[in-house]
């Protein structure tokens, strides 16, 4: 899912300097609630299933800045 993120963050036009960034982070302490991804600086829990998730994210939260309450996780 690391490298679909990047790609659609790249096709969406929201990459580079300045922009969003997509990386691999080690362990967020949230095993027990599957995949998770996280929005800085907002601080936003997501958790994801499959591509159209990502997808999901990256053009409504990401592009748009509405979060996608169906994915959100309670942060800690």
């Amino acid at each position: 899912m690391l490298d679909h993120a990047k790609a659609r963050v790249k096709a969406a036009g929201i990459s580079g300097p300045g922009g969003v960034r997509v990386n691999k982070a080690g362990c967020l302490d949230r095993c027990e609630e599957g995949p998770v991804a996280v929005v800085y600086p907002e601080g936003v829990w997501y958790t994801y299933v499959d591509a159209h998730d990502i997808d999901e994210i990256v053009d409504s939260h990401l592009r748009d800045g509405k979060v996608v309450e169906r994915l959100l996780l309670d942060p800690q």
